[in-house]
């Protein structure tokens, strides 16, 4: 038998894909254990779903945090270990053209909640961190402080659409607006931008001429469920390798991305 893997989940909602990783966890599909469930939502549904488990859960809200410190007039303390211009430079989930002000206030408020967030989180150990619904990007801060070892990733997330294509918080609701033939989810580790991390796994499906939103919805998480405990368990089986790679462009230049090979 494997080696069990630790695994740590963050939601914001009702955790069906949480459920699916619990699930495949009890009866073996994937060689692993949760040991918490976090969230930044009080309300969220799917810490009834951790607490049917017996899985330990704590809340982080984020809301209450940044409306406190916007009452605080630029009174509050970011985390002793924060360096903001590192994290400026790290950075591409916000553009350059982004308010300056406005982009230092947001790394900022962030930081606070995530320095929250992870000192919930090494209550527990664990090997990989899984999102599963949670609503919020994450900065440079909170990413190099679980991703410690180089070339190593241990944030995965599963996104409602095909990656490189439809980024964002609505990946169906864009799939299905664009009038595409074809649709699907996609599993991949989390990186310093939005949703471009390097791609695990995919799953697709046709989208009938007939389709509504809800029936696309429907298709595509019936998917989720079976590609993200496929995605975790080559984790537990340590067959994901990040690599990186070097395109070059029609003028020369080079660029580098990082890609996973499954080994």
């Amino acid at each position: 038998m494997a080696k069990k893997i630790r695994i740590g989940a963050l939601i914001s909602g009702g955790g069906t894909n949480l459920q699916a990783i619990i699930d495949s966890c009890e009866s073996g599909k994937i060689d692993g254990d949760m040991v918490f469930v976090g969230t930044d939502n009080p309300d969220a549904q799917g810490l009834r779903r951790a607490d049917k488990h017996g899985i330990p859960t704590f809340v982080v809200d984020y809301k209450a945090i940044i409306k406190d410190v916007r009452k605080s007039e630029g009174a509050f303390t970011p985390p002793d270990d924060f360096d903001i211009e590192d994290v400026l430079s790290k950075q591409y989930l916000l553009s350059s053209n982004f308010d300056s002000a406005k982009m230092k206030f947001f790394m900022l408020t962030r930081a606070i909640a995530e320095a929250k967030l992870i000192e919930a989180m090494d209550v527990y150990s664990f090997d990989l961190l899984v999102l599963a619904g949670f609503m919020r990007n994450f900065t440079p801060y909170f990413i190099d402080r679980v991703n410690t070892t180089p070339n190593k990733p241990r944030i995965m997330n599963i996104h409602p659409a095909l990656l490189p294509s439809f980024p964002g918080v609505d990946g169906y609701g864009d799939t299905f607006r664009y009038g595409c033939k074809l649709g699907g989810c996609t599993v991949h580790f989390i990186d310093y931008g939005e949703d471009s991390g390097p791609i695990i796994g995919q799953k697709s499906f046709p989208i009938q001429s007939d389709d509504t939103l809800d029936a696309i919805k429907k298709k595509g998480l019936e998917l989720e469920w079976e590609l993200y405990p496929e995605c975790i368990q080559l984790f537990a089986e340590n067959r994901l390798e990040v690599v990186r790679i070097t395109h070059t462009l029609d003028n020369g230049e080079e660029m580098q991305r990082s890609v996973v090979r499954i080994v």
